[in-house]
């Protein structure tokens, strides 16, 4: 049996991966308050 490798369109692995590691190095040198204000920052951005 064969089998036909299909090239994704998406890769949600990859944007996953991409995502965070733009936090982390967002975030890697950030106090705990500075973390807290940076997530409350980003889910007022989303609303």
């Amino acid at each position: 049996m064969e089998t036909t490798k299909k090239e994704k369109q998406f890769d949600a692995v990859k944007m996953m991966r991409d995502i965070r590691d733009k936090i982390s190095s967002e975030t890697q040198n950030m106090t705990f308050d500075e973390l807290k204000a940076y997530i409350k920052q980003k889910l007022a951005e989303k609303k």
